[in-house]
């Protein structure tokens, strides 16, 4: 099972990490290709892990990097596939949850939903990752485990929109991007970054890690670039693309779940809405609840891993940056949001 193995860095570290042996598609030579690519990419410390390298715009690790490669060659998206892109940090778990109840609220009861036993991740798997440690870059294993015969295969990705393999974009499977306010985006990921991130590298201040992000230097960033090109993508195709923003998730969830069904091509009904069944996956996937259900879990042992699932919910709030960011921290990434969004039509963020 690979969540966010692309942040782990040391090999004592409780989560998996990619060996690039491993990649399907990278024979011995491909490797010795790639390394020799390496030594040419810009390179950044990394956010208390290894070197992040530049690569296709994008930063990330050689694991991830080379992972990306594979799934750009390997991955084929069907037309009733659904695509959840976000970058990390910015309702990724949220919005799985909630795409994955919606696809599938006719198959499974409330009372023995896989939610209420699984975190999202595990129900809506990354692309540019496998499905398990032995096959972690075989793009194909995913449609294997999500055989096109199912109904609809929900899927994610934190891959820029310019990095989608091919099929994503040309297919008629619809993609939904869900995007946050960065100062929000940041903060959470300094947290994230500091609970999970290598002792090797010693602590991660919160300076440090905005001055990088500031500069773009974060894993699948720069963070402007990513949601420019899925919101410049959506404006050209919009009946392909559906853009959200967490902060209009959390202030009209039932319009905007509503929406997600719909881009989803599993509107509902008249008849399910009288039932209540919007306000049933509302309540199942609530960031509260899912927290409580995830330490449920932590505390009882009732799963088939040893990764510690709590690390991805802390409070799921608009706004929280301002018992963080320095009025002078806020100012800076403010007007690095201005001039790399806003002042190329992008709307402005709410806080």
């Amino acid at each position: 099972m690979v969540l966010i193995s692309w942040y782990s860095s040391s090999s004592n570290s409780s989560f998996p990490i990619i060996n690039s042996s491993q990649i399907s598609s990278g024979d011995e030579r491909y490797q010795l290709e790639f390394q020799e690519l390496l030594k040419t990419l810009p390179k950044e410390d990394g956010w208390k892990s290894d070197f992040l390298y530049q690569h296709q715009g994008f930063w990330g690790q050689p694991r991830l990097l080379l992972s990306s490669e594979a799934c750009q060659k390997q991955f084929q998206a069907y037309d009733t596939d659904v695509l959840l892109a976000t970058q990390p940090k910015s309702g990724t778990t949220w919005l799985k949850a909630l795409a994955f109840a919606i696809a599938n609220r006719k198959r499974y009861a409330l009372s023995s939903h896989p939610l209420l036993l699984s975190i999202s991740h595990k129900l809506v798997p990354f692309i540019e990752h496998g499905t398990s440690n032995d096959e972690v870059a075989d793009h194909h294993q995913i449609s294997n485990n999500y055989p096109s015969s199912q109904s609809q295969r929900v899927l994610s990705t934190h891959l820029p929109y310019a990095s989608l393999p091919k099929s994503a974009k040309t297919s008629a499977c619809p993609i939904v991007y869900l995007c946050r306010n960065p100062k929000d985006t940041f903060v959470s990921k300094w947290h994230y970054m500091s609970k999970i991130g290598s002792e090797d590298f010693g602590s991660l201040s919160i300076e440090r890690a905005h001055d990088l992000y500031c500069r773009g230097v974060s894993l699948f960033g720069p963070f402007w670039k990513h949601i420019l090109g899925y919101w410049e993508a959506s404006l050209e195709s919009p009946k392909k693309i559906l853009f959200l923003t967490y902060e209009e998730m959390k202030e009209d969830t039932e319009y905007q779940v509503k929406r997600l069904a719909k881009h989803m091509g599993c509107p509902f009904s008249t008849e399910e809405e009288n039932k209540g069944i919007i306000q049933d996956i509302i309540k199942l996937c609530s960031f509260e609840n899912l927290k409580k259900l995830e330490e449920s879990r932590e505390n009882i042992s009732i799963k088939d891993d040893d990764d510690d699932y709590t690390v991805f919910y802390r409070k799921g709030v608009v706004g929280d940056w301002v018992n963080y960011l320095t009025p002078q921290m806020a100012e800076r990434l403010d007007q690095v949001t201005k001039e790399k969004l806003h002042d190329h039509g992008f709307p402005m963020f709410k806080d």
